[in-house]
């Protein structure tokens, strides 16, 4: 009897088990798949990287041409050569009607009536050339910029990061133009009433557009660099030696402030008061440096003290790049980064040379585009060596 009814629990067990698997395999089957989550667009990729970063290296070799283009347009005085412009870029003359029509209006303005009016439609189509060329590559940097813009982000090339970037960089490409239309329609204004006057673009704004167009090429090299050298691993150093990176943002500051202080040089023809170095002419400080009243009109008006602003700021920038190679060479540092250290060295002394150079043979146009054309390649290197320093580290023992 015990047998039997143990035998039919058994039964029923199996019975019961086999019936809530059958039940479990029925609602398995009704679970709705769930996708695994995709990878996220906007996460840094190494390979989506480098393409980024060759494009910034690529738009910000473009500012550089354009900064090359801009100063020999200033040194052959063609900026004024164009009295219009317009967003999507003017019209270039196609036949000797239309040159003789910009010829016109060029007319009209102070530059012809004080200083070009013996130029022939000759002269004046190169002057107009040099400054076309100049817009027109302006704008090829707008679009060079705009259409990849557009297709990475549309394709998720860029993080959260970056595309702010990429607003900020837009934005000031935008900008830029507009500073430099600001900047001609100064030099097209009736202020120039006295006859000794010479119609020019005025100092402060070209300063400003000098200004913006350092700005945007470091910042495009800067992101370039980020993307396509992300930089060595955390570097231990001792206490002392951390005082290089300060040192390294300090030159990098310094080099663009003499920069810019090189376009109020540009700006007021300074480079042609004193053609002499060390001294400026008999003296080494000028009796004219304070000639202006008020006071501080001569640090932006007067050419003497504008120019020996710029001799000292050039001379500091040479110490503090020296100092830094100085202090580096016994310090443990990474390959890279003692060669960016190397090469603003060689820049420095080597753009010092052009400056003197320059100015003793008094401003010829090829060596005051190379002087130009080599304070943004200083700063190249001075965002390089801050680049490759900001991964150095003091870890205490």
């Amino acid at each position: 009897m015990w047998r039997l009814l143990s035998q039919r629990s058994k039964q029923l067990k199996v019975q019961f088990s086999s019936r809530r698997l059958q039940q479990a395999v029925v609602e398995t089957s009704h679970v709705k798949h769930i996708p695994s989550r995709p990878p996220a667009l906007n996460t840094s990729n190494p390979k989506t990287d480098r393409t980024v970063g060759k494009w910034f290296l690529g738009c910000g070799g473009m500012v550089f041409v354009a900064v090359g283009l801009g100063g020999v347009t200033r040194l052959t005085e063609s900026g004024l050569s164009m009295v219009t412009w317009k967003l999507m870029g003017e019209h270039k003359p196609r036949n000797q009607e239309e040159w003789i029509k910009e010829f016109e209006k060029y007319q009209q303005y102070p530059e012809f009536k004080m200083k070009n009016a013996h130029i022939t439609l000759e002269e004046f189509k190169f002057i107009y050339m040099m400054e076309y060329i100049h817009r027109m590559w302006g704008r090829a940097i707008g679009a060079f910029f705009l259409v990849p813009a557009a297709y990475f982000w549309k394709k998720g090339y860029f993080c959260a990061k970056t595309k702010k970037m990429v607003l900020v960089l837009g934005t000031l490409i935008g900008l830029q133009g507009l500073m430099g239309w600001y900047m001609v329609k100064s030099g097209l204004e009736n202020r120039f009433e006295n006859p000794n006057d010479v119609p020019r673009v005025s100092q402060y704004r070209l300063a400003s557009h000098l200004a913006a167009a350092f700005v945007l090429y470091s910042l495009f090299l800067s992101n370039a660099l980020t993307k396509l050298i992300p930089g060595d691993k955390v570097v231990a150093i001792g206490k002392r030696a951390l005082n290089i990176k300060s040192l390294s943002h300090l030159t990098k500051g310094m080099v663009f402030l003499t920069a810019i202080s090189g376009a109020f040089v540009a700006g007021l023809d300074a480079g042609l008061v004193y053609n002499s170095f060390p001294k400026m002419g008999d003296n080494w400080i000028p009796d004219d440096i304070l000639q202006f009243k008020p006071l501080h009109k001569n640090i932006t008006e007067n050419p003497t003290t504008v120019q020996f602003n710029h001799r000292i700021l050039g001379i500091s920038t040479v110490s503090l790049i020296s100092a830094l190679w100085i202090l580096t060479r016994r310090q443990q540092l990474p390959k890279r980064a003692r060669w960016a250290i190397n090469a603003a060295m060689v820049m420095a002394w080597t753009q010092a040379t052009l400056g003197v150079t320059t100015l003793l043979n008094y401003v010829p146009v090829p060596l005051a585009t190379a002087h130009q054309s080599g304070s943004l390649l200083l700063l190249s290197f001075a965002v390089w060596v801050s680049h490759e320093l900001r991964f150095l580290k003091y870890l205490p023992k």
